[in-house]
């Protein structure tokens, strides 16, 4: 499993990868949920076994992960009690090429454009380049979504996954880690948006057909499901800002030209 492509293509969290032993991959793709809020201070994380089975990795690869993290005070680990994240700020930490906050003093409008001109560009090539390997990531991916239910943390932690393991097939790594960014936009309240009733079923709908294209290498349907998917996100996501505007929550801004 450590020598998995999926695995060592994972974000760089701001360094590089080379000659980077399993934990640490594994630390930095933790401190990722925390930094874009999939993961949020206080949370319980899933156990070992289910950490492993979705991050295709060891059980003691993720043991030694926790514990690095743990030492660096993101999460709390007690004994007789589950790992808990903890209360710290990682939202300045670049995800890919720029950091969460970054990306959320963006317009809604002008993410979901980008995503539709350039995600669809990705995941279309994906569908040409995709290897055996990352299909079987991606099946093993929607039977842990699956037993998700109504957790939206659990199924947001395979939905990163899932989405990733996509985009990197694409071939081109400039592209793949600019559309993860946009990947996590609003992760706050996608996460909110997930726990709705039906809202795992519906997005596990979606990755299914997507995978079911997948597998055909047929692009026009890759591109159909996830040109599908996207408006879904856009439009629960843009319900939840206006509801929070509407309640009297501050609405995000648009960032100056050439910030965020």
């Amino acid at each position: 499993m450590i020598g998995s492509p999926i695995l060592t293509q994972m974000p760089k969290v701001g360094r590089s990868l080379e000659r980077r032993t399993a934990r640490e991959l594994i630390a930095d793709k933790l401190m990722v949920l925390v930094a874009t809020n999939m993961l949020r201070p206080g949370d319980v994380l899933p156990g070992e076994r289910e950490l492993a089975n979705v991050l295709h990795v060891s059980r003691e690869t993720v043991r030694g992960a926790i514990q690095t993290l743990a030492a660096r005070g993101v999460v709390e680990v007690s004994q007789g009690s589950r790992t808990r994240v903890g209360n710290i700020d990682l939202s300045h930490l670049t995800v890919t090429i720029a950091s969460p906050s970054a990306i959320d003093s963006y317009d809604i409008e002008d993410v979901h454009a980008a995503r539709l001109h350039i995600e669809l560009k990705v995941v279309g090539d994906a569908a040409e380049n995709i290897d055996e390997e990352t299909l079987g990531k991606l099946g093993a991916l929607l039977d842990a979504q699956k037993l998700c239910s109504d957790d939206a943390m659990r199924f947001l932690i395979c939905d990163r996954e899932f989405h990733v393991a996509i985009y990197r097939a694409c071939g081109n790594p400039l592209l793949s880690d600019f559309v993860t960014d946009l990947y996590t936009y609003m992760m706050d309240h996608r996460r909110s948006a997930m726990s709705r009733p039906g809202a795992i079923d519906a997005s596990y709908k979606d990755h299914s057909d997507i995978v079911a294209a997948l597998r055909r290498r047929d692009r026009a349907a890759v591109v159909a499901a996830f040109h599908h998917h996207l408006i879904r996100i856009y439009e629960t996501t843009k319900t939840l800002l206006a509801n929070e505007e509407a309640s009297g929550g501050k609405p995000k801004q648009k960032a100056p030209a050439g910030q965020g």
